[in-house]
């Protein structure tokens, strides 16, 4: 059973710093070739917020994040990371870990088979 489980979100000032780790099990790590994060605010549609490839040579980013948020891959730990710097208010959501094993449309949700059940991240002003 495949299990992605999230961790690392808080609550934060802006202009500080959060860590997100997502732990994958239940599948070899290495069948993932793409996994991502996504972001979803109250009230709001699901996002994409950045994504990398297996052998973590290629990252992809949303506008809104590019230049804060850096997304990696330790395939020896079954694990990626979103390091995120110069938080904001508009930041404030649910992030989700994701992963797919077409290796297709990065930023788009549906191409992801296997979610996180997502952890908050608050930025206060």
């Amino acid at each position: 059973q495949v299990q992605l489980v999230e961790s690392g979100g808080g609550l934060v000032q802006t202009g500080g710093s959060l860590r997100l780790s997502c732990a994958a099990s239940g599948r070899a790590f290495s069948t993932y070739t793409i996994m991502g994060w996504f972001r979803q605010a109250p009230g709001k549609e699901r996002e994409f917020a950045a994504a990398i490839v297996w052998s973590g040579s290629r990252t992809y980013y949303a506008d809104s994040v590019k230049g804060r948020f850096t997304i990696s891959r330790d395939n020896a730990k079954n694990t990626v990371y979103l390091q995120m710097n110069g938080l904001k208010p508009e930041d404030t959501a649910v992030y989700y870990c994701a992963a797919q094993t077409s290796g297709r449309y990065y930023s788009s949700p549906w191409a992801y088979d296997y979610w996180g059940q997502g952890t908050q991240v608050t930025v206060s002003s």
